[in-house]
């Protein structure tokens, strides 16, 4: 039988580095590491989550921001390609941008850049390049990563847990509070000057 998906809490810092949080961690076991090479999609209006992993396009949605500055993302759609007109209708509405006219019932995935996301005005791609080493902390997923955004290396520290006591009791013991919360596709826009 397959786990229900749950919203997840999460907190993030990127920056150019963090030598003393990342010291904390380390002294933990690191429980995993996984490299990825990633395509997000951008869009002017909105900061939804999308990307796409292994073929798959993948949006998390924002549902909520709580008093500690915790963001709630929730997975609201995965699809593969190619990928069917509703879907990518599904997709603008996310993107909060109007729908392009489509000219195909569906889109491989080099055609959905090139034919759909590529020429709107409203949208920027980014290639992402991902390191990704993984710690358990008090049963929170506890991630120190490098990444790549277009070429502009940026390190990030994440802290996420279905219960956003467990991931605030786990920023306060790593030290973390002092830094600024900021999500991927926040620091994503800033990167490449769409903020």
């Amino acid at each position: 039988m397959a786990k229900p998906i749950v919203a997840r809490w999460e907190w993030r810092t990127f920056g150019a580095g963090f030598e003393e949080p990342e010291a904390r961690i380390r002294q933990f076991e690191q429980g995993n590491y996984k490299e990825s090479e990633e395509v997000y999609v951008l869009s002017k209006n909105s900061d939804e989550n999308v990307k796409v992993r292994d073929d798959l396009l993948d949006i998390k949605s924002l549902q909520e921001v709580n008093a500690d500055g915790l963001e709630q993302w929730f997975p609201v759609m995965k699809a593969g390609f190619p990928i069917p007109i509703d879907d990518l209708r599904k997709l603008f509405s996310y993107f909060k941008a109007p729908e392009p006219i489509f000219g195909r019932k569906e889109y491989a995935f080099d055609q959905f850049l090139n034919e759909i996301v590529r020429p709107n005005q409203n949208l920027r791609l980014v290639h992402v390049k991902k390191k990704r080493y993984i710690y358990v902390i008090n049963g929170a997923v506890v991630e120190i990563a490098e990444t790549d955004f277009d070429g502009v290396a940026l390190r990030t520290i994440c802290v996420e847990h279905e219960d956003p006591v467990v991931v605030m009791k786990t920023v306060r013991e790593l030290a973390l509070e002092s830094l600024p919360n900021i999500n991927y596709i926040q620091a994503m826009k800033k990167t490449v000057g769409m903020a």
